[in-house]
């Protein structure tokens, strides 16, 4: 076996399945030790975790290369952590005359978002985050059941939610690219992980165009769809490498919701 095939069939997938460790875990512990999720887009769980769902009810009828059903897995787990962590940690915001802040505000107290339809991921309370999640599984796996049986519609079905997955996981960077055009800064979205990500798409990149595993031509073209975007984050964090400090825009409005972490569930020594 040469070097190439070694990469190849052993370190590529290796790398691959433990990447979500690799790219959140430092990110994670970040938010925990800081005690603030300010900077940190709640949008790439949010993208992660529905695109991971989708890739494994896209397994039964795509049968890939079970080294990226295995990630995904790994990937959801990561993720609700990741969730967990930088919910309990949003910065509480200071009120204007006595009304609350917009969500998303700059030094200046200027809105730098729009609200989306029913506050969709910027709501209040954390129940409402993972009342949503339940959902799209169960929905996921009641569609698993009722179309199974029906093979040409679950062809279908099996596909578009493949690529809608893909699709959902190549937009990845562009919450965190828009966060930092706003803010002006790459404040609070951790160095190691963009740097993970760009080494995981020379990676998959690399695995994609050399195995000889079935990889369907719609993780390919995600996949360097996703890595242009990550370049582009590089070249953001060159570019606000020398901008003055500012305030990192806030997550989310949270009115009087508490984030006292006295009693948080985790364990990790600060």
């Amino acid at each position: 076996m040469g070097i190439t095939g070694f990469i190849t069939s052993v370190v590529a997938p290796i790398f691959i399945i433990l990447s979500p460790i690799t790219s959140y875990a430092d990110q994670t512990y970040s938010i925990y030790q800081n005690g603030s999720s300010a900077g940190f887009s709640l949008d790439i769980p949010l993208i992660m975790l529905v695109a991971s769902l989708l890739r494994v009810f896209y397994y039964p009828g795509a049968k890939f290369d079970i080294c990226l059903l295995i990630q995904s897995f790994i990937m959801i787990a990561i993720q609700l952590v990741l969730l967990k962590v930088a919910l309990e940690s949003r910065p509480l915001l200071p009120s204007r005359n006595g009304h609350p802040a917009e969500p998303f505000s700059s030094s200046k107290g200027e809105a730098i978002t729009k609200s989306r339809p029913y506050n969709f991921w910027q709501w209040r309370s954390p129940k409402p985050y993972w009342r949503f999640i339940l959902y799209l599984l169960i929905s996921l796996i009641a569609m698993e059941l009722l179309l199974s049986p029906i093979y040409s519609l679950y062809s279908l079905y099996s596909a578009t939610i493949g690529v809608l997955g893909l699709s959902v996981e190549a937009i990845l960077p562009l919450p965190q690219i828009i966060s930092n055009h706003h803010s002006r800064s790459c404040k609070g979205f951790r160095l190691s992980v963009l740097a993970s990500w760009l080494a995981g798409d020379l990676m998959k990149m690399f695995w994609f165009f050399t195995t000889t595993s079935e990889i369907p031509w719609t993780f390919k073209f995600c996949g360097v769809f996703q890595m242009c975007c990550d370049v582009y984050l590089g070249v953001q964090y060159w570019i606000y490498k020398e901008e003055p400090c500012r305030e990192i825009m806030r997550e989310h409005e949270l009115g009087s919701w508490s984030n006292q972490r006295s009693q948080t569930w985790l364990s990790t020594p600060r």
